[in-house]
C-alpha cells in the first residue's frame, strides 16, 4: 500500500494553486478551528500566485497585505494577479483574493534579481535551544481543554513550533513583558525552491505574532475566550536566504495596543545567527462584552 501522506504533504497540497488563466489561480481551503480561513493560508497562497508570474531568478524581498473580510473555509478562493512592474532589477505584483464575488484580501509583493550590496544586521537575541523545549503535543494539553488542545495540535501538525516560554493561554491573569519567542520548522524536508521557503515562512508568521499583545495584559486569546481577534494587515521583508525546514527563531514583541487594535513586530533568525526576515502585523484585539 502507498504510504499515507504526511501533514506537511497535505499543507503543501493546500498551498498549491490551480492555474485558471495566465494570471488567475484558484486555491482550496480547509476546515478551520475558527469559522474563517486562516490568514496565513491566504497570504501564503497569494505569494504562490504572485511568484508563479515572476522569473525564477527574482527572489521575494517583501510583501505588504491587508485582510479585508473573513474568508469562508467552505469555498474556493480565486487569486487575480496584476503585473504592476517588470523592471531591470525589481518585479512587483499585486494579488487580490476573491470569494463569493468580493475581495477578501489583497497583497503587494516585490521580487529582486540578486545583487551584492552593503551588509549589516542586529545581533541575535538569546534563546534556549529548540530541542530543549516541549513540542506542541507535550505543551498544549498542559494549558488548554483537551478538545481545543487536540484541534490546535492537528491544525499545526505540519509545523514543529516550540514556545521558549509560557504562551499567553498558559498564563492568563498574569501580565508579563510583551515579548514572545518561538522556534519553528516544517515537519519534513522541503524542495530547494526559494519561493517555497518564503511561502511556508509566510504561512507560519501569522500563527503567533499577536501573542506578545496578549502577554502584556494577561489575556489568553480566542483559545480561552477572553479576547476576540483577527489580523488586519501584515508585512514581511526577506533579508537573507533561509530554509523553512531548518530551525528559525521567531522573536516577537508588541510596542503598542490601543483603540481595539494591537501591533506586533518581530525578527526571524536562522539558527546560526543570520537575520532572515522582519515582520510587522496589526490586528483587532477586543475584549468581549459580558
Amino acid at each position: 500500500m502507498p504510504e499515507a501522506p504526511s501533514a506537511l504533504d497535505d499543507l503543501l497540497d493546500l498551498l498549491d494553486l490551480e492555474r485558471i488563466e495566465q494570471d488567475i489561480f484558484r486555491g482550496r481551503s480547509r476546515s478551520a478551528i475558527v469559522p474563517r480561513v486562516f490568514g496565513g493560508q491566504v497570504a501564503a497562497q497569494a505569494m504562490v500566485a504572485a511568484g508563479r508570474t515572476v522569473p525564477a531568478d527574482r527572489l521575494a524581498h517583501s510583501l505588504h497585505a491587508y485582510f479585508l473580510v473573513p474568508g469562508d473555509p467552505g469555498a474556493p478562493i480565486v487569486y487575480e494577479v496584476d503585473r504592476i512592474r517588470d523592471g531591470r532589477s525589481f518585479t512587483t505584483r499585486r494579488v487580490v483574493a476573491v470569494q463569493h464575488g468580493r475581495p477578501i484580501f489583497h497583497l503587494s509583493a516585490s521580487f529582486q534579481a540578486y545583487e551584492e550590496g552593503l551588509d549589516h544586521q542586529a545581533g541575535m537575541p538569546d534563546a534556549p535551544d529548540p530541542e530543549s523545549l516541549p513540542t506542541a503535543e507535550e505543551m498544549l494539553p498542559r494549558h488548554l481543554p483537551e478538545d481545543i488542545a487536540r484541534r490546535l495540535v492537528e491544525a499545526r501538525a505540519a509545523v514543529d513550533l516550540r514556545y521558549a516560554g509560557t504562551p499567553p493561554w498558559g498564563s492568563v491573569g498574569e501580565p508579563r513583558e510583551p515579548r514572545s519567542q518561538v522556534w519553528f520548522r516544517t515537519n519534513g524536508k522541503l524542495a530547494d525552491d526559494p519561493l517555497l521557503h518564503v511561502v511556508l515562512a509566510t504561512y507560519v508568521s501569522d500563527m503567533t505574532l499577536l501573542d506578545s499583545v496578549l502577554l502584556a495584559h494577561g489575556r489568553g486569546g480566542w483559545a480561552v475566550g477572553d479576547v476576540v481577534g483577527a489580523s488586519l494587515d501584515h508585512a514581511m521583508w526577506f533579508h537573507r536566504p533561509f530554509r523553512a525546514d531548518e530551525w528559525l527563531l521567531y522573536d516577537q514583541e508588541s510596542p503598542s495596543a490601543a483603540a481595539g487594535r494591537g501591533l506586533g513586530q518581530a525578527r526571524i533568525w536562522t539558527r546560526d545567527g543570520r537575520l532572515a526576515i522582519s515582520v510587522i502585523q496589526e490586528g483587532v484585539v477586543r475584549v468581549p462584552r459580558r
